[in-house]
């Protein structure tokens, strides 16, 4: 069921700028994307803003403004040199202005405006979906209330005692220091807003108005937002309706499936009988309606999804389940950058377009990282059925927050919560990542679960990277690993999810943001050989690190270039999908039916001895061995040496990285361990090292005749013995082990008795 979005735009008379400024051209974009040259001039971006909280009646402000910059103490200019396309920020090329803005900087807006008339007798509400930072708002030389601080949340102001009946004056500045302020920033940072050489993983800073601005009528006492929690156990939908002017206490009807009534600022149970429930298969949205009672009274329109999300013991693994079953959430990191419009998409169109990529790829998930869109990005997301990880926009990853900085960092943070968290696809919350302005971990986990208890939360993500700290609670525990996938350790608490893998790399000639500027973390020769490295990455997750190493989500990274980052599935420009769509879309969607069929996982005796004997036919009578610290097959029976015997023979031990894998501890040299060290696999001691750890732990798949004993760093690369030698081989890879000849054979072990007590 499709949500009603029953709000119609009216053209407000007087659009036009208050003086007279040269005529507003854009300019040249670095890249062109197919949406570049289909943006109005007058009114881009016309569709209504809020889907979540509709109304009839609403007035575009989006158009040409006049615009002057100044710098950051000086007050209001007497004139406005230049023009503006408002929603796109004075960095981006669809703004018409393109220069760089500094921290000495201040932004200032204005137009002129008429009220509709038949919007007598209401209030009038003057909407922002957000500002990049600190925003101030004068209607007809009087400020409207105080300034607003924060980038990613949308803001409002009723101006009903400001206006003057007839043509009235927005003025508007805006003042944004980027990263030499306190304030989340995300991966902006001041630089050339032209294409320019240089391997950063920051981009173009994005200064200003940068989502829709708009009028919007409402009664005295009116809603504000709709909190909406589906409660599946009891086939209800959770509402607690917020208002202002007065709303408070007043009666208000809340229709679904049902309906419910109760009074505003109160939870309301609204039974939804039979509840359809909503999955990215199937993302089944139901109309919602709420109405203040009285006549005239405030009346709004939204939607929502029935669905659940937790974590708990799937097979002995935790595991986050949606609508209590697992499902493997496999998607990509969404940077929402553009070439033409930077932080802002060209068109509602082109907002869409990642979002639907992602599903014709096959994924079923998206990590917006660091970074909040407009509200009409989560609409799509609700729509299409993707899983949307939510990062919360990060401080300087070079500074330690001060007071101030925290205070207004967590106050941003509530207010997003607060916009989003009606919204169905949205199912976790990201604090903090790679430690970037890291601090109180453990006790903002605690304050966003408590705010928000109908989600996941991940503290930190990639808790393994660059200094990050754990704050050991939260939900998940989430690791980072390039080229990876790799091993995220299984806990008993948390599910254990891959914040950020991938990142290889492949250069279009054509579709370079700075041609031959391109960097990835691991660069393919050719689309075949990206084709080959990005589903070899998926098929191992499915085959090993999911099912044995208890890997439960993963993020690839990423689903475009982003400015000299050449690692998307698609150009920056969007005009080329590097990949095979339909043998990405295949692979994910076996990750996804094989994590519904998950079975338990293999269990080996840990604290007994055994002997690992090779399945392959023809040598069924060998066995690992260790000689002069490499590992070997060789020939073992009741008539061999004692020294053979007790060098076949081997420890189980829990994992060393991995408590659901495991590691195998010699018999006659204790604390020396099976593990792979370029490739080759040997009898070596542990330095303590997570990668030591790590190439000491192996996690067995069961396989037709036996165990496959698969790296718990490596997943997809197995335990081989080849001419009586144990290598660390993928099939079909480059080294002559990685033989495609006889491979599942090889990588075959039986667990039996061992040969040495």
């Amino acid at each position: 069921m499709a949500p009603a979005l029953a709000a119609t735009a009216l053209l407000v008379s007087g659009a036009g700028p208050a003086h007279a400024a040269p005529a507003w051209d854009p300019k040249p974009s670095p890249m062109t994307t197919p949406w570049t040259n289909q943006v109005p001039v007058d009114h881009p971006l016309p569709e209504y803003p809020r889907p979540q909280l509709t109304r009839p009646d609403w007035a575009d402000l989006n158009g040409i403004w006049d615009f002057a910059v100044t710098s950051r103490d000086a007050g209001q200019p007497s004139t406005f040199g230049e023009q503006i396309r408002v929603p796109f920020v004075p960095e981006s090329a669809l703004s018409g202005v393109q220069r760089e803005i500094t921290q000495n900087d201040k932004l200032w807006y204005q137009r002129t405006f008429t009220v509709p008339s038949g919007w007598s007798g209401r209030h009038i509400q003057l909407n922002f979906g957000a500002s990049d930072w600190e925003t101030t708002v004068w209607v007809n030389g009087r400020q409207a209330g105080g300034a607003h601080r924060g980038g990613y949340d949308a803001f409002s102001y009723d101006i009903t005692p400001l206006l003057n009946g007839g043509t009235n004056t927005l003025v508007i500045s805006v003042y944004d220091p980027t990263e030499t302020g306190g304030q989340a920033i995300g991966k902006q940072r001041v630089q050339d807003v032209t294409p320019h050489p240089g391997k950063s993983i920051v981009y173009t800073a994005s200064s200003g108005i940068w989502q829709t601005v708009w009028l919007e009528p409402t009664a005295t006492a009116h809603i504000t937002r709709l909190d909406m929690v589906p409660r599946l156990e009891d086939n209800t939908l959770r509402v607690t309706v917020r208002g202002a002017g007065g709303a408070d206490g007043t009666g208000v009807k809340v229709t679904v499936a049902g309906g419910g009534t109760g009074t505003v600022g109160t939870e309301i149970s609204v039974p939804v009988p039979n509840a359809h429930l909503w999955t990215p298969e199937d993302p089944f949205l139901y109309d919602v309606t709420a109405e203040l009672t009285g006549t005239g009274a405030d009346k709004v329109g939204s939607y929502t999804g029935m669905r659940s999300i937790a974590v708990k013991d799937v097979g002995g693994v935790r595991r986050p389940v949606l609508n209590g079953r697992f499902v493997f959430q496999t998607g990509t990191l969404d940077q929402g950058y553009w070439p033409d419009g930077i932080y802002t998409a060209p068109t509602d169109q082109a907002l869409k377009y990642d979002l639907q990529k992602h599903k014709d790829l096959g994924f079923n998930m998206v990590r917006k990282h660091i970074k909040v869109e407009p509200q009409r990005w989560f609409y799509w997301a609700d729509r299409l059925g993707l899983l949307v990880w939510q990062d919360m926009p990060s401080m300087d990853s070079g500074k330690t927050p001060d007071t101030a900085a925290r205070t207004q960092w967590e106050s941003e943070y509530r207010a997003i919560i607060d916009q989003h968290r009606s919204s169905p696809s949205l199912i976790q919350w990201v604090d903090q990542n790679e430690g970037w302005g890291q601090y109180d971990q453990a006790r903002i986990a605690d304050m966003v679960k408590a705010y928000d208890p109908s989600r996941l939360v991940d503290n930190m993500s990639g808790v393994n990277c660059c200094a990050a700290k754990d704050g050991g609670n939260g939900d998940v525990i989430d690791n980072h690993n390039y080229v990876g996938p790799g091993n995220t350790p299984t806990e008993p608490v948390r599910a254990s999810v891959l914040g950020e893998y991938g990142g290889l790399g492949y250069r279009v000639p054509g579709h370079e943001w700075y041609p031959g500027g391109g960097f990835s973390y691991e660069d393919q020769p050719t689309t075949t050989a990206l084709n080959n490295r990005l589903v070899g990455l998926l098929d191992g997750m499915r085959e090993n690190t999911m099912p044995a190493g208890g890997l439960s989500a993963s993020v690839y990274t990423q689903i475009t270039d982003v400015e000299n980052e050449a690692n998307g599935l698609m150009s920056y420009d969007r005009q080329v999908v590097k990949v095979d769509q339909a043998r990405v879309r295949t692979a994910n969607q076996a990750l996804i039916a094989a994590s519904r069929s998950l079975g338990a996982t293999v269990k080996l005796p840990v604290g007994q001895n055994v002997s690992l004997r090779v399945t392959t036919p023809g040598y069924t009578d060998r066995y690992i061995r260790h000689y002069d610290g490499l590992g070997f097959t060789e020939v073992v029976n009741a008539g061999s040496g004692d020294l053979l015997k007790q060098d076949a023979t081997w420890t189980v031990r829990q994992g060393l990285a991995n408590k659901l894998c495991y590691s195998f501890e010699s018999r006659n040299y204790p604390g020396e361990y099976l593990r792979h060290r370029e490739f080759r696999v040997r009898r070596e001691a542990s330095d303590g090292s997570t990668l030591s750890k790590e190439d000491a732990t192996w996690c067995p798949v069961q396989g037709s005749a036996g165990v496959r004993m698969s790296a718990a760093g490596f997943p997809g690369q197995y335990l081989r013995h080849i001419n009586a030698e144990l290598w660390l081989a993928q099939s079909g890879s480059t080294h002559t082990w990685d033989n495609p000849a006889g491979f599942t054979e090889d990588t075959t072990w039986a667990i039996e008795p061992p040969w040495a007590p």
